[in-house]
Formats: C-alpha cells, structure tokens, sequence
C-alpha cells in the first residue's frame, strides 16, 4: 500500500486516509450539533500548505473553508447538500500538490515533430 497524500478527521476521533468522495460522505453525514461538528481534511505532513474543513452550522447546512498558501487560496461558503460537498472537496484536493506525487499539468499537449 502506498503513502498516505493526505488525511480526514473528524472531531470524534474518525479519520480514513486519501479517503474517496464516498468515504468525505461518510464522515459528513456522521457529523452533529453536539460532539462531532467538523471534519478536518489535510496532507499528511507537519506542517501543511493546504487544508480544507466542513462544519455544522447551527442554522442548518455546513460551512465549508479550503485554503492553500501556496495559491493564495481561502475560500469560505455554505452548502446543503453532502453529495455536493464531497464531490466538490474531491475535484479540489485532485489539483493540490503532494510531495512525492507526480505533478499535475493542465496545459496544452502540442506534438513538436
């Protein structure tokens, strides 16, 4: 099994590494207004450039908060849906950097023979 890139963890103590959209489900949806508010997703590194976060609001729905310091990225906003914040948090965490993982390139493919 390969090195863990990055990891969730919820306030109660849950965690699952690289998890996948299903697994950011889960551990939403297990979320409460009493002793598990948040979950907590980040590299597995000491001192992380990137993290993201979903918490319960009290108003209903979840607030969810993505920074990157090397992007100059913080991005803060509300959101019902949980399928919709897994699949949104997965697309994000697909374009960050990880050490030791090829980088990703999104420009132009152009054949020069």
């Amino acid at each position: 099994m390969g090195a863990a890139y990055y990891r969730a963890e919820s306030e109660s103590g849950d965690h699952i590494e690289d998890p996948s959209e299903d697994a950011l489900f889960m551990l939403i949806d297990d979320l409460n207004h009493s002793d598990n508010t948040f979950v907590v997703i980040q590299p597995d590194e000491v001192d992380p450039v990137w993290s993201a976060s979903v918490a319960v609001r009290e108003e209903g729905g979840y607030e969810v908060v993505r920074r990157d310091t090397t992007r100059r990225e913080h991005e803060v906003v509300t959101e019902a849906g949980i399928d919709r914040i897994a699949r949104d948090l997965t697309i994000w965490m697909a374009a960050r950097d990880f050490p030791g993982r090829a980088t990703q390139h999104t420009g132009t493919y152009r054949n020069t023979d």
